[in-house]
């Protein structure tokens, strides 16, 4: 069983999705639709980079080393 299926997304014929934004459009307005997609998108994007993340974590770099008395070493 896929996503899609999961949602019925793929049953959606044209007529459908234009009667979905004209709902969308009645219930929300056209000022707050862009407001409501970029949220969607930056949801999406952050969900993507977090999933990334998870299963390539980027490599931490080794600790800088101290010197005796406790300072970082001067780096050039």
């Amino acid at each position: 069983m896929t996503l899609a299926s999961l949602f019925l997304i793929g049953n959606l014929g044209g007529s459908e999705v234009i009667i979905i934004l004209v709902v969308l459009l009645l219930f929300f307005g056209a000022k707050k639709i862009p407001e409501l997609a970029r949220g969607l998108g930056k949801g999406v994007r952050e969900f993507k980079d977090a999933t990334t993340e998870l299963t390539d974590p980027k490599p931490t770099p080794p600790p800088a080393e101290r010197r005796p008395d406790g300072t970082l070493p001067p780096t050039v």
